[in-house]
């Protein structure tokens, strides 16, 4: 790239993004590097940054549930108030998300990113000063972190999509998605030894916020934009922004970014469930069987969140990788190879899930063991699910396409699940004994097993559509130019969609 061309780096937070339409005298062959606009070092370093702020995302989601027990008793609350807590973080997160998608998809991303961890740190570091009378005000608290985070989790991966293509592409978002379990992990260690170390639950949030200023840092001074599309755009297939409304449109008839959607709601609704409430019923199982203490007085001393937190990474990372392995090996047999990976990950997991959630009071060993083998199973399809949505849909839909993802999956997935789990665990409920404490949330945590193989069914439906949309991506041409129509005698101008057949 000349020196006289600008870049996308420069350009203003809401400047008009023309960075999809390449300049005329574009040459016709060009690497993957030049074509972006960033070097492969940077390109690299841009990857590992956006990594760092989604391990920070996680980390900062999940050391709520590990220090659950403690916030339960420091507040006075029940198992429906405690589920409110992931759910309004959900909620924000979840409405905020396509307001995001849009402006990712039209404005400079790492500025959006920016303004939006900065917001999420401030809040993050406000909520951890909640005191004791007034729970509303963290619940609020815990509602505005999730604006913070919806401006980047529909923005980041679309930013590695125009970084690079095919299996280097693949194995980016397979870091990048590395970043889930081992930040959800990191949250439950990090919280409950920040609380055990502090004997105060508040200390627990007041750890991602410092580390939000360097991310912000960090994406300001070594990010830099790269040109939507500009790697895998033909230089005949010029790429053109359209409206909002034809870009839903255009998604509503894509069956393949649909159904992939909701098998992964139902991915979302048993990570959400067991992520809030495995270690609060872990610790319920332990003291119903004798094995620990109940809660004493502003401390619930507690190793269940240490030893999930350490299975949540060790499994992510593992989940990860082999659902990314396999799914390249199958890609030699079938190009179907990526949504029956995912169908498999969830079909495979219910049965260990179901198992964990009884075996819980006999025997904590094999609770741990088939919690292990169910993460395992369920982790395969996190970077596997993005890279579907990237292939399917076509570079200039995809921040809106993310967006519409995340509000889906979470209207009907983690938003609404632990609330659910918690109302359902106090229906049951019989009576306040440590009996019914653990075997309320014992019955109503069965769920995730049924929502895991409805979950696969949506995966092997999507496997069905998966060649015809992704070829349909790939060859998307779209322009605005009028051709000359005939109609009663006379020329009409008309677009050229309205005629191709």
């Amino acid at each position: 790239m000349s020196q006289a061309e600008p870049t996308s780096d420069s350009a203003p937070l809401f400047s008009s993004d023309s960075e999809a339409e390449g300049p005329d005298d574009q040459p016709a062959v060009q690497t993957e590097e030049s074509s972006s606009g960033v070097s492969r070092v940077r390109a690299l370093l841009t990857v590992l940054i956006l990594c760092y702020v989604n391990l920070l995302n996680y980390m900062d989601r999940f050391t709520v549930a590990g220090v659950l027990p403690d916030i339960e008793h420091y507040f006075g609350i029940d198992d429906e108030k405690s589920g409110l807590l992931q759910t309004v973080f959900i909620c924000s997160y979840m409405f905020l998300a396509p307001v995001f998608g849009y402006l990712g998809d039209r404005y400079n991303r790492k500025f959006i990113m920016s303004s939006g961890i900065t917001f999420w740190s401030v809040v993050t570091l406000a909520s951890s000063y909640t005191p004791k009378e007034h729970f509303w005000a963290l619940l609020l608290t815990r509602g505005l972190v999730g604006v913070g985070e919806a401006s980047y989790s529909t923005i980041a991966p679309t930013i590695i999509a125009d970084l690079y293509v095919k299996e280097t592409r693949t194995n980016m978002l397979s870091i990048f998605y590395f970043a889930i379990p081992v930040g959800s992990g990191l949250g439950y260690i990090v919280g409950s030894q920040v609380s055990n170390v502090a004997k105060d639950w508040h200390w627990a949030l007041r750890v991602t916020p410092a580390l939000g200023l360097i991310a912000v840092l960090l994406l300001l001074f070594v990010v830099k934009e790269p040109k939507r599309g500009a790697v895998e755009a033909r230089p005949e297939h010029q790429l053109h922004q359209t409206s909002w409304l034809v870009d839903l449109q255009d998604l509503s008839k894509n069956f393949s970014f649909i159904l992939s959607t909701f098998g992964f709601t139902a991915v979302a609704f048993v990570t959400g469930s067991l992520a809030l409430w495995a270690p609060t019923f872990l610790f319920r199982a332990a003291v119903f069987s004798g094995e620990r203490e109940p809660c004493v007085e502003g401390h619930c001393a507690s190793s269940d969140s240490l030893i999930f937190g350490a299975i949540t990474c060790v499994t992510g990372i593992l989940g990860v990788f082999t659902g990314v392995q396999v799914s390249r090996q199958l890609r030699t047999r079938t190009p179907r190879a990526d949504p029956l990976v995912c169908a498999a990950g969830l079909l495979l997991s219910a049965p260990f899930l179901y198992l964990a959630i009884v075996f819980a009071q006999a025997s904590t060993v094999a609770t741990y063991v088939f919690i292990f083998l169910g993460n395992t199973f369920l982790s395969m399809n996190w970077a596997i699910v993005a890279d579907i949505l990237l292939y399917v849909v076509v570079p200039t839909r995809r921040s809106t396409a993310e967006a519409l993802q995340i509000v889906v999956s979470h209207l009907l997935g983690d938003a609404g699940s632990p609330y659910l789990i918690g109302v359902v665990s106090d229906s049951l409920r019989r009576n306040d004994s440590f009996l019914w404490q653990f075997r309320s949330l014992q019955l109503s945590l069965l769920l995730c097993s049924f929502v895991a193989v409805v979950g696969g069914g949506f995966f092997l439906a999507t496997a069905l559509f998966i060649e015809r949309d992704r070829e349909r991506a790939e060859n998307f041409v779209h322009t605005d130019e009028p051709i000359v129509v005939p109609k009663s005698g006379r020329s009409t101008r008309v677009p050229v969609s309205s005629v191709l057949i």
